[in-house]
């Protein structure tokens, strides 16, 4: 269940509470029963791996095409050396 952090309007009281998703907001300073606003900060989430970068999903950039076209025709000549040096 996530974090939820408040702050009072009246007296400035913060605190956090752990609430579900479907619970309702917090409308009542604990402290002083006046008005809360919910604070919202910057999301914790790193995502990690490839496809996540702007450059992963684009297919048309040089940078994609580049690499691809070179691992491409590495690998075929290496096999087909052997292959017709053996007939």
């Amino acid at each position: 269940m996530p974090t939820y952090a408040y702050a009072c309007k009246d007296c400035g009281h913060d605190f956090e509470i752990v609430q579900s998703f479907s619970d309702n907001s917090l409308t009542t300073c604990p402290e002083c029963g006046g008005t809360l606003r919910k604070k919202f900060n910057s999301v914790g989430v790193v995502f990690k791996g490839s496809g996540f970068y702007r450059t992963d999903s684009r297919g048309s950039s040089s940078q994609s095409t580049v690499p691809a076209a070179s691992t491409a025709s590495s690998s075929p000549a290496p096999a087909a050396t052997p292959a017709s040096g053996g007939n």
